[in-house]
């Protein structure tokens, strides 16, 4: 049986329950839990210091802003933090183009009102793609940055064991491999022992 995967979390800024409402009820229960509302940029700039979410949605304007430089700011901090929240920004027809302009190199998807909900839906489920495959390439980047500290340590590691005690590189390299199989801990933990011993 396949393990069910985590529903997303998404958050919707917008004055008042409609856009809302209408987002929430796109959206399918077994894929996203219920959509968090905040009422301004403000608000739902406090929301994001506390809980990770996957889509941002903004509905401009906004009662405390326009809403573009708080989308621009939003995807920002993603990217900065290597973050994996997609943003969809829903601004006015007329205004479409100009706000499009300045928000599509910050990778901010951008949608005119009204928004037919056949497109809404699509917007949100390819958000929610880009999202997963975002988190999955920070969580190999995250397991690729620990293997080369890994490496770095073991050889700092021995270096330190050929010059403090005369080993060659091959015995050195043998002792860490032997000391993390004999005391069933990884060579990180060996050669942070060693570095702790000898680099002081």
């Amino acid at each position: 049986m396949k393990n069910p995967k985590p529903r997303r979390r998404v958050l919707v800024v917008s004055n008042g329950t409609q856009t809302y409402d209408y987002i929430a009820s796109l959206l399918p229960s077994d894929e996203f839990e219920p959509p968090t509302l905040a009422a301004s940029g403000g608000e739902a700039k406090r929301l994001l210091l506390s809980t990770d979410f996957d889509i941002l949605v903004i509905n401009a304007p906004l009662p405390d802003e326009f809403g573009l430089d708080f989308a621009l700011d939003a995807a920002a901090v993603a990217n900065a933090a290597a973050g994996h929240m997609g943003v969809l920004l829903l601004t006015k027809a007329d205004l479409y183009e100009q706000v499009s302009f300045r928000a599509e190199d910050a990778g901010i998807l951008t949608l005119p009102k009204p928004v037919q909900r056949q497109t809404l839906y699509t917007s949100l489920k390819l958000l929610a793609a880009v999202s997963t495959r975002l988190a999955k390439m920070e969580q190999r980047a995250r397991t690729l940055e620990e293997k080369m500290m890994d490496i770095r340590l073991v050889n700092r590691a021995k270096w330190l064991l050929i010059s403090h005690l005369g080993m060659n590189e091959t015995d050195a390299h043998y002792y860490i491999e032997k000391q993390a199989m004999d005391t069933r801990r990884s060579r990180r933990e060996i050669a942070e022992d060693v570095i702790r011993t000898y680099d002081s």
